[in-house]
This record gives structure tokens, C-alpha cells and sequence, in this order.
């Protein structure tokens, strides 16, 4: 069996607005007049038609008690209604704070893919050849290797190759004629400097 307290405490909160929608709930209100239901609104209006029904026919209690029953549900929508502003505009802030994030890693990520794109000829390029080690004039485009370097076990990082002209065919020397070699060669002097 059930106590008296148990179920009069379960009354009392049964019209209460628990969490939810209040603004679009239905209520069932006990006015002095009978119940009236409907959403906080409809009812707000219901008890504001009655209290002026009553102000018309001179019933001053009636009209104060309709008129405290409005008040009572316009109390409990204003509330409702500051609490749907207050959630809305912490989902607003959170939104923004969301998308100022995403655009801040949006922007690190093109920086990076920039920079990884970046013309390689325009990077700067490590010292393949050290100023101390004899090399190749720079003009005969040969690379100092690290076997040639003197035994550095540390390799250069490649370069990019260019697009040279094509070249061209070497033009073979004549055979010489059996001559000594203190004569200069029967064909008109054609030494490697002339060929070329």
C-alpha cells in the first residue's frame, strides 16, 4: 500500500517542466473556473480572456486570480525562453570557436603544402664541392663524389637534373698516315683543338 506522502509528492510535480521543450508542451492547468489546456501560451491567453470577463462583470477576485494563474505561466515561458536563448548562443560560441579551429588548420595545412611545393630552384641548395678539394672547373659540370673528397662518409643531397641542349656528335680524328712523329700530320694540321 502506498503512503499519502509518496503520492502527494508525485502530484505536485507531475505539471512541473521537467527539462524539454516547455514552450511547445501541453499543460493541464486547475483554474478556478475548471482546467484549461494547452501550450504555456494558449493558456496564458486562455486565463487573460478570463480575468477580463471577469473584470466585466465586476468580479475583482476572480479577475486578480485569473490574472495570477497568466502570470504563473508566463513566468514559467519567459524562463523556458531565456534558457533556449542561453543554449542557443552557447551553441553559436561553440560553433564559432569550431570553425576559427578549423580554419586555423586549414591555413597551417596550405602553408605546409606551400612549402613543400615551393620551386626547388629557388630553395637553397647545399655545397656539393668544398674549396679546399681539387675538383673539376665548375664550367666542365662534373659533381665532386665522396670517394673523390678524400673518404666523407656523408653523401650530398641530389640536385635536380636540368634539361641540357642535346649533344653532338664526336668527329673522329684521321688515321695518320705512317709518319714520324715530328711532323705535323698530312691533312692540313688537324690536331683535337681544331676538330673540335
Amino acid at each position: 500500500m502506498r503512503s499519502s506522502k509518496s503520492r502527494s509528492r508525485a502530484k505536485n510535480n507531475r505539471n512541473r517542466p521537467s527539462g524539454g521543450n516547455v514552450v511547445n508542451r501541453v499543460f493541464d492547468s486547475s483554474g478556478p473556473e475548471g482546467k484549461v489546456r494547452g501550450t504555456p501560451q494558449q493558456i496564458i491567453d486562455k486565463y487573460n480572456q478570463l480575468a477580463r470577463d471577469a473584470q466585466l462583470s465586476n468580479d475583482r477576485v476572480a479577475a486578480e486570480n485569473f490574472q495570477q494563474h497568466a502570470e504563473h505561466y508566463l513566468r514559467m515561458l519567459s524562463e523556458a525562453q531565456r534558457e533556449i536563448e542561453a543554449r542557443r548562443e552557447e551553441q553559436e560560441r561553440q560553433n564559432r570557436e569550431r570553425q576559427a579551429e578549423r580554419d586555423r588548420e586549414r591555413a597551417e595545412r596550405q602553408e605546409r603544402e606551400a612549402a613543400r611545393q615551393a620551386d626547388p630552384a629557388e630553395a637553397p641548395q647545399p655545397d656539393v664541392m668544398g674549396f679546399d678539394a681539387p675538383a673539376a672547373s665548375p664550367e666542365s659540370g662534373l659533381v665532386e663524389t665522396p670517394e673523390n673528397q678524400g673518404g666523407e662518409a656523408e653523401a650530398p643531397e641530389p640536385k635536380e637534373r636540368k634539361e641540357k641542349a642535346p649533344r653532338r656528335p664526336r668527329q673522329r680524328k684521321p688515321k695518320p698516315a705512317a709518319e714520324t712523329n715530328d711532323e705535323p700530320a698530312a691533312n692540313g694540321g688537324d690536331t683535337p683543338e681544331a676538330a673540335e
